[in-house]
């Protein structure tokens, strides 16, 4: 393992990459290959399915000052998202990917290096960790249901919100789509960024303090090998289990 990395992160990324893999092998076995998974389509497949997004993001925001380069880091994984939304909108225009998990965590960070740089460069004073993340904890409940029409939780409707707001696709991004606006993979920044925020001052809170970032440094080996390499698995894997469906083919039920 390399030394001086937080091997206990990586493991936990590479945790979260290998649970993703096996989801979206059962993804295209259901939608895309035709095989009826009623668990997977329920509640426990949906659960399953937000463990690995909201796991993916907290810790992308939890690493966020571990990065040496925090800007270019954001630009790469901001690419990487716009290469998948290409890719599938030419290859699997019914499957096509608009503002993805890649997308948000690129802007997140990119969204992220700005307000820091502006921080440092109006010389304010340090935000309170404590609050920052409580503020934001709530600001995710609150905004959850922000893309679906209201503020409120998993369909706790605390408020319902004007139509209005839902008339251009382009404001998709912010997490206002327009009625023409479909993705099979959709995080915008409005409730995920305060999700991101969460991660961020959580580390405000720890990441000084050596004894518990310690803890942090021992990983599983396979593991923190692939956290390491993430945004590679996670543009490549997709391909492979397409590639692997079609070369079983009418085999797939046996599986």
């Amino acid at each position: 393992m390399k030394a001086g990395r937080y091997n206990a992160l990586d493991t936990l990324r590479g945790l979260l990459l290998v649970n993703m893999v096996l989801y979206h092998a059962l993804y295209d076995l259901v939608y895309i290959r035709g095989v009826p998974l009623g668990w997977y389509t329920g509640p426990v497949g949906y659960a399953w399915q937000q463990s690995i997004c909201w796991g993916f993001i907290f810790l992308s925001g939890f690493c966020f000052r571990l990065s040496h380069h925090p800007l270019r880091h954001g630009l790469t994984v901001l690419g990487a998202g716009v290469l998948v939304s290409l890719c599938t909108g030419l290859v699997m225009p019914a499957e096509s990917i608009l503002f993805g998990v890649l997308y948000l965590l690129g802007l997140a960070g990119l969204i992220q290096c700005g307000v820091w740089w502006l921080w440092a460069r109006l010389k304010l004073p340090p935000w309170p960790a404590w609050l920052g993340l409580s503020l934001s904890a709530l600001a995710f409940f609150l905004t959850r249901g922000v893309p679906q029409g209201y503020l409120g939780f998993q369909g706790l409707r605390l408020l319902e919100l004007p139509g209005w707001l839902y008339q251009w696709d382009w404001l998709a991004v912010v997490g206002l789509p327009g009625p023409g606006f479909a993705s099979s993979d959709y995080f915008p920044i409005i409730p995920w960024f305060f999700l991101y925020l969460c991660g961020y001052f959580l580390w405000c809170l720890v990441g000084h303090k050596k004894r518990i970032m310690e803890k942090l440094k021992p990983g599983l080996r396979p593991l923190a090998f692939l956290g390491r390499h993430s945004l590679v698995v996670y543009l490549l894997h997709q391909p492979a289990l397409l590639a692997f469906y079609m070369l079983i083919g009418g085999n797939v039920y046996a599986l």
